[in-house]
């Protein structure tokens, strides 16, 4: 059982999934716009879709990051502090930008689920910024040197598509209400993006300052 983290680390991990599920932006928009145009079970193919994909990125995030711990931790800890950096430009980011939130509304035409979901696969397994952020994110938990780094690496990766799914689903089967509530309450979208903001700084000023 060398592969789990310790209670603070995960419980700190499923705080930042926890954010990084509940801001609006992109992905969410998809599988709410989905669900209200197309139904739940569309939402929920398109959301799978994106799940597989962020399985990829977790594998291929996984094996590499542990050969490169293996090949040189000095590496590994630059990698961890550019990651730092990286996280504060998100958290920077959320706040200047804000929430993009916006589904679409009215009922479309019928679209075969497995349509939906490659279009949710392809969405997230091309998109360039999600790989960047997997490859950012997983290693803060993960010190250098630990002979468990590929099974802890692995298992946040799944542990995030275990959270994903059982906050996500909630909203894709109350997709009307969701979509209705946020739009109706622009100061609550912009809340969530100042939390977001904050658990994401906090994790970069902690990792650049325990290694100043």
């Amino acid at each position: 059982m060398d592969f789990l983290p310790t209670g603070g680390v995960l419980a700190a991990y499923t705080l930042a999934v926890l954010a990084l599920n509940y801001t609006p932006g992109p992905d969410m928009a998809m599988f709410v716009g989905t669900a209200i145009t197309r139904g739940r079970r569309a939402g929920i193919a398109a959301f799978l879709g994106t799940n597989t994909g962020i399985l990829v990125h977790t594998l291929l995030v996984t094996f590499g990051l542990a050969a490169l711990l293996a090949a040189s931790p000095v590496a590994f800890d630059v990698l961890k502090v550019i990651g730092a950096f990286y996280l504060l430009h998100v958290a920077v980011g959320s706040i200047r930008h804000g929430s993009r939130f916006a589904p679409e509304g009215g009922a479309l035409p019928p679209e075969p689920a497995s349509r939906l979901y490659l279009k949710g696969l392809a969405i997230n397994v091309l998109n360039p910024k999600v790989a960047l952020f997997f490859l950012t994110f997983l290693p803060q938990f993960v010190e250098p040197g630990d002979p468990a780094a590929r099974g802890k690496l692995l298992f946040l990766g799944l542990w995030f598509l275990l959270v994903s799914t059982l906050s996500t689903l909630p909203l894709i089967l109350g997709a009307s209400g969701v979509a209705a509530f946020l739009k109706a309450r622009p100061k609550v979208m912009r809340g969530i993006d100042y939390v977001f903001a904050g658990v994401m700084g906090a994790f970069a000023v902690k990792l650049v300052t325990a290694r100043l």
